[in-house]
C-alpha cells in the first residue's frame, strides 16, 4: 500500500528522522523468571498456567519512571517506546477491556504505563508505546500455542476480539496519546482481518501527527528490521534497527552476552551513515530496576553522544560505499561531511572522490584542526584526487573519532 499526502507525512515524520536514536524497553511478567516474553509457552519450553504464575511475582516495587527518563534522556535518546501489552495479553496500564493487567491481577496492582508517559512528556521526549495486536491469552483469539488452536473459522468469536482489540488500541490513544505507535504481531492476520485500514484512520483522527511503525499489514509509515543491520542502504526513506543490548529483549538473568558500548556505537553509526536510526532495547527487572550491565550502556553512549551531537542529530545518511572505509554522516544542507574513525588509523585516513575544495577539516568535540593533502588531483585533469588526513594519537575517541570535513559548497562526488 502506497500513503497518500507524501508531503504531510515528510513532515510529520521529520522528528523521527532526526531523532537517530530511541530506547526500547521490553517490561513484563517474562522478568519474573527471567525467561522468554510470550513466547516462552507459545513454543512450549513451558506450560502457559507456569507462564502466567508470573503474574504473583511482578511487584514493580522499585519502578521510579522519572528515573528511568532521566538516563534515557542522559543516553542521547529523543523517543522511548514501552510495552504496553505483549502477546501474552497482560496489559501493562488499567484496561477496561477485559481482565488481564498488572493493575488487576498482579502485587504491582497499578497502572505502569501513565506516570513513564507523564516523565517523558516532561523531560521532552517524544512517546512511543508498544502494542501486540495478536492476543494468545485472549479466548476469543484463534492461535493459542505453536500447536494449539482455539478455532479455524468462527464470526462469533473473531468479532468479539476485533472489539477487543480496537477497544485497547482506543484506549491508549485516549490515555496516552502517543506520538509515535509500534504494533507487532501483524504476520498472523491480513490487513482486513485486523482492520489494519480503520486502525490507521482512528489513530489519525485522534492524532494527525502520530506516525506508526511497519507491523501493521502495510499501513505504517517506517520500516523496523529486527536484529539483523541491513548491509546496503535500505530503499524505504525512514527506518530503523530495533536491537538488543544482549541477547534478550526481557531481562533474563542467564544472559550475560552483553554489547560493549564500543559495539553499540560502531552499530548506531552504520545506521546513522544508511540514513536510520537505532532503536536500542533494555529489560527491566520485574522490581522496576534496570541492571546494571544496562545502565552503563546507556551512560558511557550518553557520554558518545553528547560529546558529536552535531554529527549525529539532524543529519543525513553519509556517503556511498568507497568513498570512505567507515560510517559517515553529511550536515542537512550537504556543506559538512562527518567522518566516523573506528579505533586507531595510525596517522592517517583517506578520503576519495569529493570534488568539493575542503575549506577546514576538524575533530568533532574539541575542535582540533586538522592537516590534510589532496593527491592525484593534477590540474589537467578532472579527478576529484584523494585527500589524506592527519589523525594524530591525542585526538582519538575512546571509542569512536568523529571528523568534520567543511566544504565549498554543497556535496559534488566523483562518479
Amino acid at each position: 500500500m502506497t500513503i497518500s499526502g507524501q508531503g504531510t507525512i515528510d513532515k510529520k515524520m521529520q522528528w523521527f528522522k532526526d531523532a537517530k536514536l530511541g530506547i526500547f524497553i521490553h517490561w513484563g511478567i517474562y522478568a519474573v523468571n527471567g525467561i522468554d516474553e510470550s513466547w516462552s509457552f507459545y513454543n512450549g519450553y513451558i506450560s502457559y498456567d507456569d507462564y502466567m504464575k508470573q503474574l504473583s511475582g511482578f511487584t514493580a516495587s522499585e519502578y521510579k519512571p522519572a528515573e528511568w527518563v532521566s538516563l534515557i534522556r542522559e543516553s542521547g535518546a529523543k523517543f522511548a517506546v514501552l510495552t504496553s501489552k505483549h502477546h501474552d495479553g497482560v496489559a501493562m496500564w488499567d484496561t477496561r477491556q477485559g481482565e488481564l493487567s498488572i493493575v488487576k491481577k498482579s502485587p504491582a496492582a497499578r497502572d505502569v504505563v501513565t506516570p513513564f508517559v507523564n516523565a517523558l512528556r516532561k523531560q521532552g521526549l517524544k512517546v512511543g508505546i508498544y502494542y501486540s495486536l495478536l492476543d494468545w491469552s485472549n479466548p476469543d483469539y484463534p492461535n493459542f500455542t505453536k500447536n494449539e488452536k482455539r478455532y479455524s473459522e468462527d464470526s462469533v468469536k473473531w468479532a468479539r476480539f476485533e472489539k477487543f482489540n480496537l477497544g485497547q488500541i482506543e484506549e491508549i490513544g485516549r490515555n496516552f496519546n502517543p506520538d509515535l505507535y509500534w504494533f507487532d504481531g501483524d504476520w498472523e492476520q491480513s490487513a482486513e482481518k485486523w482492520k489494519a485500514k480503520e486502525i490507521r484512520k482512528m489513530i489519525l483522527e485522534r492524532n494527525p501527527s502520530a506516525i506508526i511503525n511497519s507491523r501493521l499489514q502495510g499501513y505504517g509509515d517506517y520500516a523496523t528490521p529486527e536484529q539483523g543491520l541491513p548491509v546496503e542502504r535500505p530503499k524505504e526513506k525512514f527506518w530503523e534497527l530495533c536491537m538488543t543490548i544482549n541477547d534478550s529483549w526481557g531481562y533474563q538473568q542467564n544472559d550475560k552476552e552483553f554489547k560493549s558500548p564500543e559495539q553499540i556505537i560502531k552499530i548506531f553509526t552504520e545506521c546513522l551513515s544508511k540514513g536510520g536510526n537505532l532503536l536500542l532495547d533494555i529489560g527491566p527487572k520485574a522490581d522496576g530496576t534496570i541492571p546494571d550491565q544496562e545502565v552503563n550502556v546507556l551512560k558511557e553512549l550518553g557520554k558518545w553522544t553528547k560529546k558529536h551531537s552535531e554529527a549525529i542529530y539532524g543529519t543525513e545518511g553519509g556517503l556511498p560505499a568507497g568513498y570512505f572505509y567507515g560510517p559517515s554522516t553529511l550536515s542537512k544542507d550537504s556543506t559538512m561531511l562527518y567522518l566516523f574513525v573506528h579505533g586507531n588509523p595510525k596517522g592517517q585516513v583517506m578520503l576519495e572522490g569529493i570534488k568539493n575544495k575542503i575549506n577546514r577539516i576538524y575533530v568533532v568535540g574539541n575542535g582540533t584542526k586538522l592537516n590534510w593533502k589532496v593527491y592525484l588531483k593534477p590540474y589537467w585533469s578532472n579527478n576529484a584526487g584523494l585527500t589524506f588526513i592527519d589523525v594524530p594519537d591525542a585526538v582519538l575517541d575512546d571509542y569512536m573519532t568523529v571528523i568534520a570535513v567543511v566544504i565549498d559548497g554543497k556535496l559534488q562526488l566523483q562518479k
